[in-house]
């Protein structure tokens, strides 16, 4: 089975297509961790606890890793997910050429799936590609606003914006039915252009939650016509607690608010 069959899976056992993010961001994190040999590691089991019977997957996005202790978390983390049954992407937006992309792709060897960044073309994802049982997520319209500058360029002589022309492309390298796409919910025209586009990929969608992105278009675009896809959401729920002594609760709470919220549209 690969990585979008377990994720189906996954959506069916939970009844849940909420995947969350796990974003410890050292200033956050509560004072019964803090002190922990690996405070990261310690927030994240207590979220996983806490919603794994309402997540579909996690996400750790690498910048919230990045040092010696941050990838021991990390691989703890992963480890620690599989445990509950939950699969896991790694966001780390990866894209680079030759030998540097393949030393990225290792990050596979115990992750699910990953984000990458198409900019470098497809020579430069082939690396995950190529890994059949691994997701690839495709950037493809992101939810930051700052999106607009590049995604939303009209390309002369296709008649398409660029983040159409991505949607394209990844479509056309999913000879592994492996790839799906990064589509934010903070844009519904663009989500709803690049589901007319490329019906059968499933999305990542995040921007749902602290980003204010729509639910109802999450489910209704996000989602492929199998049910198959993720709407991702972050620190509101990771710190939908913060400050309280029942942080972890709370989390679990939230997550549980939004798989609701999400199946009133599936």
């Amino acid at each position: 089975m690969g990585f979008f069959d377990d994720i189906a899976a996954r959506i069916d056992a939970t009844d849940s297509v909420v995947c969350v993010g796990l974003d410890p961001d050292r200033d956050r994190l509560p004072d019964d961790v803090r002190e922990k040999e690996l405070p990261r590691w310690a927030f994240n089991r207590r979220i996983i606890d806490a919603t794994h019977e309402h997540a579909a997957c996690y996400k750790p996005n690498a910048a919230f890793y990045e040092d010696s202790n941050g990838w021991r978390s990390l691989r703890e983390t992963v480890e620690y997910a599989h445990g509950k049954g939950v699969p896991v992407i790694v966001d780390a937006k990866r894209g680079d050429i030759g030998n540097t992309a393949r030393q990225y792709a290792d990050i596979l060897d115990y992750a699910d799936a990953i984000t990458v960044n198409p900019y470098l073309g497809q020579d430069s994802l082939q690396p995950f590609l190529s890994q059949k049982d691994a997701g690839v997520f495709v950037l493809c319209r992101t939810s930051n606003q700052g999106g607009r500058d590049f995604q939303n360029l009209e390309l002369a002589g296709f008649d398409e914006y660029l983040y159409e022309h991505v949607a394209r492309r990844a479509s056309e390298w999913n000879e592994n039915d492996n790839v799906g796409l990064v589509v934010g919910a903070t844009s519904t025209d663009e989500l709803k252009a690049v589901r007319g586009l490329v019906p059968d990929l499933p999305f990542l969608v995040p921007g749902v939650g602290a980003q204010g992105g729509d639910p109802e278009a999450a489910v209704e675009f996000g989602l492929n016509d199998d049910g198959v896809g993720l709407v991702n959401s972050t620190r509101s729920i990771i710190f939908a607690g913060e400050n309280t002594d029942e942080w972890a609760a709370a989390a679990g709470q939230a997550a549980k608010r939004l798989k609701n919220r999400l199946n009133e549209y599936r």
